[in-house]
C-alpha cells in the first residue's frame, strides 16, 4: 500500500464485545478522560442497543459513535408521535472529514423511516452540523439567573393561591410521584418527550454514574387544596459565605415540572425564599416562561442563557402535519426540499380546522417553497414563516400565505423540551 493510503473505515452496528471501545471513543469525543470503567461500562450495557449502536472502525478501534433510541415526542395538541432520538454523535479528531457521520446518520435515519417514525430528534452540541441532514431547531432554551434580594419577594412567604402547599420529599417519594406527574405534563407541552424508568433512577440517584458525580438536592412538591400532585422541583445550593460571614449561598434548579401556574409559582417562590440564597440559575426553561412575572421586580431574573434546544428532522410529513391541531381554518401548499434523504420531498396540500386535518400530495401551485429543516420550527408551532421569508429561508409563491401559514401554524405559547438526552 503506497505511503499516506489511507484503509477503508468500516461502518457498522457495535458487538456487545465492542462496547467497550465504543465508550472510549465517545468520552474521547466529548473531551473527557477516555478512561473507561467496569461500572460505566455495565451501565451503558443496560441500556444500549447494539443494532441502533453505530460506530466506524479504522483497523480494528472505534473512531466514530452514534446511537439512537426509540421516545415519544409531543405536539400541538397533545398527541404523541414516534421519533428516532439521535445521541451520542462523535467522530474522533484524527478521522474528520472523511463522511463518517453523513453515512451513520444516512443508515440510522433510513432505518427510523422503515420503522415508522415520523420525526428524528436530537440536541446538537454545535449548531452548523445538523441542517444538512434536514433537521432543523424546532424548539429553544432559556436560563434565567435571579438576584433574590432586588426581587422584591416578601420574606413572610405567603401562602400559596389557592390553598395549595409546598412539602420537602425525599428521592423514593420523586420516583413514586414524579413519573405520573411528568405524563400530565407531557400532554400539555408540545416538545417534551417521555421520561424512561433509568431517567427517574439516575435523576433521584438511585443510579450513579462514574462521569457524573452525585449532589443529593432538595425535592419540593406543591399539592393543591384537594392533595393532587401539581408541581415537582429539584434544586442544589452551594455553600458560598463573605469574609463578614453573609450568605452568598446558589440554588440551582435541576429539573421544575408543574401543571398549573399556581403550582409553577409556587415551587419558584420556594426556592426564591429559601433562607441564605441570594441568587438562582432556573436551568433550562421555554424561552417565554412565566418565571421572571412571577417576581415583583421582573428585572431581577436576568437571561444569561439563550440557544437552540430540541433539533427535529420530519421523515414523514402527512403523519406529521395530520398528528398535530389547529386553532383557525384554511389549506396550504407546501413545496418541501430534502436534499438529505428524500423522505419530505415533494408538494402538500394542508387541509386545516378545529375539527382536523389531513395532508395529501397535491399537483397544486405552491403557496410556500421551504427547505425540510424549516418545516420542523414551523410544525411544532415556535416559528414564523413571516419571519423566515424575510430571512430568505422560505419562498412566499403566493402572496399572503405567510400570514395564513403564521395563522395555521403557530401556537399562543412556545413548544419547550425539558430534558436533555
Amino acid at each position: 500500500m503506497a505511503t499516506g493510503e489511507q484503509f477503508p473505515l468500516d461502518v457498522r452496528p457495535v458487538t456487545e464485545a465492542e462496547i467497550p471501545d465504543w465508550i472510549r471513543a465517545l468520552n474521547t469525543g466529548f473531551l473527557r478522560s477516555p478512561e473507561v470503567s467496569d461500572a460505566e461500562i455495565a451501565d451503558r450495557r443496560s441500556y444500549l442497543e447494539p443494532a441502533r449502536t453505530l460506530s466506524a472502525f479504522d483497523r480494528g478501534r472505534c473512531v466514530a459513535t452514534f446511537r439512537s433510541f426509540a421516545q415519544e415526542l409531543t405536539v400541538v395538541g397533545g398527541a404523541t408521535v414516534p421519533a428516532d432520538a439521535v445521541s451520542s454523535v462523535t467522530v474522533t479528531s484524527t478521522h474528520r472529514r472523511r463522511g463518517l457521520l453523513t453515512r451513520m446518520m444516512a443508515r440510522d435515519l433510513s432505518a427510523a423511516r422503515e420503522r415508522g417514525d415520523v420525526v428524528a430528534t436530537l440536541i446538537a452540541a454545535e449548531y452548523p452540523i445538523y441542517g444538512r441532514y434536514g433537521f432543523g431547531p424546532a424548539t429553544w432554551a432559556t436560563e434565567w439567573t435571579i438576584d433574590v434580594p432586588r426581587a422584591g419577594l416578601d420574606a413572610r412567604r405567603p401562602a400559596p393561591d389557592g390553598g395549595g402547599r409546598v412539602d420537602l420529599v425525599d428521592a423514593d417519594d420523586v420516583r413514586k410521584l414524579g413519573p405520573e406527574l411528568h405524563e400530565r405534563l407531557r400532554r400539555l407541552q408540545p416538545g417534551a418527550i417521555d421520561r424512561t424508568d433509568r431517567w427517574w433512577q439516575v435523576n433521584t440517584g438511585a443510579v450513579r454514574l462514574d462521569r457524573s458525580p452525585w449532589t443529593e438536592p432538595f425535592h419540593a412538591v406543591y399539592r393543591a387544596a384537594d392533595g393532587t400532585v401539581e408541581g415537582l422541583a429539584a434544586y442544589v445550593c452551594d455553600d458560598t459565605w463573605t469574609d463578614a460571614k453573609q450568605p452568598l449561598n446558589t440554588a440551582t434548579v435541576k429539573n421544575l415540572i408543574a401543571v398549573s401556574p399556581a403550582a409553577e409559582r409556587a415551587l419558584w417562590l420556594h426556592v426564591c425564599a429559601t433562607d441564605w440564597v441570594v441568587k438562582v440559575k432556573s436551568g433550562q426553561r421555554a424561552p417565554d416562561d412565566l418565571l421572571p412575572f412571577f417576581l415583583p421586580d421582573p428585572r431581577a431574573a436576568v437571561i444569561t442563557t439563550q440557544a437552540d434546544w430540541l433539533w427535529v428532522r420530519i421523515l414523514d410529513v402527512v403523519r406529521a402535519l395530520e398528528a398535530r391541531t389547529y386553532a383557525g381554518r384554511g389549506s396550504l401548499v407546501l413545496e418541501i426540499a430534502d436534499e438529505a434523504g428524500g423522505w419530505a420531498r415533494g408538494r402538500w396540500l394542508l387541509e386545516a380546522s378545529p375539527e382536523g386535518a389531513s395532508c395529501t400530495p397535491t399537483a397544486r401551485s405552491a403557496d410556500l417553497a421551504l427547505d425540510v429543516r424549516e418545516l420542523a420550527p414551523l410544525w411544532l408551532g415556535d416559528e414564523s414563516a413571516v419571519r423566515l421569508v424575510a430571512l430568505g429561508r422560505v419562498r412566499e409563491e403566493r402572496a399572503g400565505a405567510a400570514r395564513l401559514a403564521d395563522a395555521l401554524l403557530r401556537t399562543s405559547r412556545r413548544p419547550w423540551c425539558p430534558d436533555m438526552f
